[in-house]
């Protein structure tokens, strides 16, 4: 076999449909279970700030001009852990990284109690803050799920991850009022019902970790692709853990992974803060809010299987312009439909989370793609700081945006900011 053939078998393009891959290993099989299991539990963790953080900053803060700002603390949070998250993974670990950022995540909801009991926003927004680090470590997770698997399933392998957290997103924003009853009868406000709940999931999702996920993804990948390299063999198991690409890096590649996940999380977040706060202002309950964004973090979340699938199937750009297209749809219906329609605003919301969900399988895989073994952990927490910094950007910037032009503006706004992913795949596609 020539050399130029060697390199075309085991090099496919991330723009074309793949092969089917060899399965997963046993390592691997195990690895992914104890990833699911902490992805349920930090799921419902997910939920306290996303459902009544802006609906805390109003009522201790009376308007709706700061009303964004917990969303922008909470995604702050998370840069400035996705980077520690980041380092510690690199040089101890997944196991380790991740359970940190979970615990820190837990730390932060007791805060959040503590503030909502003695109604002080000095001490609300900095545990908001530290409460943001249990969205680092869930996000981070999807990395962990993809150490092992081979070019060809990536995606699918991120997106295993990812679907599991489905569960506790959707059940957690549905627990508001049955939370916000239990924190009445321990004498706490209603509102802090949920970071009960999640301070509690995420401290379960460390231990989980820090018991279960063993072999270390990350450390046996590296002790693989050693081996391989050592012996000087070419074999599936090398190639599954750094395809010879990564090895060199695939520069517009990241870029365009980056800039996909930015964008994405920047519309999400924008237009899913305020829209709890859209809903309350036309009369609407916390029952009413948690359901939509409960059918909205399932969206993001369940379509998962499909969308590895599909990323795989038909490769990462592809994928990425669906995110822009489908981003655009839910802004346009969220600027058109009535305050008080639940319905609408559901779907609207519904197509916001499968909109990020096909940005985050592709942008994802296109960076673990791009990225070698040996800095691996460390560049996907820095990815993951300018992912957070932007969703604190959209979060901040929403509710500005509201109290100065009204959600309908928001929301047409985001979905044609999410197009912007186009010219960047075609600008992309010309430099590979």
């Amino acid at each position: 076999m020539s050399r130029h053939s060697a390199r075309f078998t085991t090099t496919p393009p991330v723009t074309t449909a793949p092969d089917a891959g060899p399965p997963p290993s046993a390592p691997q099989k195990r690895i992914l279970t104890a990833l699911l299991v902490s992805q349920v539990l930090s799921g419902a963790g997910l939920a306290a700030g996303v459902t009544v953080g802006a609906l805390l900053s109003q009522d201790m803060l009376g308007g709706t001009a700061l009303a964004g700002l917990p969303s922008a603390l909470l995604t702050a949070g998370s840069a400035l852990a996705a980077v520690a998250v980041g380092r510690i993974s690199q040089t101890r670990g997944r196991r380790p990284g991740l359970a940190t950022g979970y615990l820190i995540g837990a730390l932060g909801s007791a805060g959040v109690i503590a503030a909502t009991l003695i109604d002080n926003p000095l001490l609300l927004f900095p545990s908001l803050f530290l409460y943001g680090a249990g969205t680092a470590a869930n996000l981070q997770a999807r990395y962990a799920g993809a150490d092992l698997a081979a070019p060809s399933r990536r995606a699918r392998a991120v997106s295993t991850v990812l679907v599991a957290t489905t569960l506790g997103g959707v059940a957690g924003p549905n627990l508001a009022a049955p939370a916000g009853e239990f924190a009445a009868v321990l004498g706490l406000p209603r509102l802090s019902g949920l970071f009960l709940v999640s301070g509690a999931a995420y401290a379960l999702a460390a231990l989980v970790l820090l018991l279960w996920l063993r072999p270390d993804p990350l450390l046996l990948a590296r002790t693989l692709h050693s081996e391989q390299q050592a012996a000087g063999a070419d074999s599936a198991t090398a190639a599954a853990v750094e395809p010879p690409s990564a090895a060199t890096g695939r520069r517009p590649d990241l870029a365009l992974g980056v800039l996909i996940m930015v964008l994405t999380q920047l519309v999400m977040v924008a237009v899913m803060t305020m829209t709890p706060v859209h809903m309350h202002d036309h009369g609407q309950g916390t029952a009413a809010s948690g359901l939509v964004i409960g059918l909205h973090v399932g969206a993001m979340y369940l379509p998962s299987p499909l969308t590895g699938w599909l990323v795989d199937r038909y490769g990462r750009s592809a994928i990425a312009t669906a995110a822009g297209l489908t981003l655009l749809a839910s802004g346009v219906l969220a600027a058109t439909a009535p305050g008080n329609s639940v319905p609408l605003l559901a779907l609207a919301l519904i197509l916001l989370g499968v909109g990020w969900n096909f940005g985050l399988v592709s942008g994802t895989t296109l960076i673990t793609d791009a990225v070698p073994l040996a800095t691996r952990a460390k560049t996907q927490g820095l990815v993951d700081v300018a992912v957070a910094i932007a969703g604190a950007t959209g979060g901040l910037a929403s509710g500005l945006v509201v109290a100065a032009a009204g959600y309908s503006l928001l929301a047409i706004a985001g979905g044609a900011l999410a197009l912007a992913v186009l010219p960047a795949i075609l600008a992309t596609a010309r430099k590979r």
